[in-house]
């Protein structure tokens, strides 16, 4: 039987832009939560309320931030007019 769980999880960590502590609550749902063949590790884009610099966080269910990194935006430029 597939049990789906819904987790409400605090994290915590230093933006990669500013180095200012962060706080972010998010709610995760799903099978893979359950544990089952492996240690799960969720992904989760945040952008620091300081800076703007968005983050791409890695972490476990139980809250354990595994990874913090820069989220690599990719804006598009516009391109110059042929007038």
């Amino acid at each position: 039987m597939d049990v789906m769980m819904d987790l409400k999880v605090s994290l915590d960590f230093l933006c990669c832009g500013c180095e200012q502590s962060v706080n972010v609550t998010v709610e995760c749902k799903g099978k893979g939560l359950a544990g089952e063949g492996g240690w799960p590790v969720a992904t989760v884009n945040v952008p620091c309320p300081n800076c703007g610099q968005v983050n791409q966080l890695f972490f476990e269910p139980s809250g354990t931030v595994r990874s913090v990194r820069p989220y690599p935006c990719f804006r598009l430029l516009p391109e110059p007019s042929m007038n």
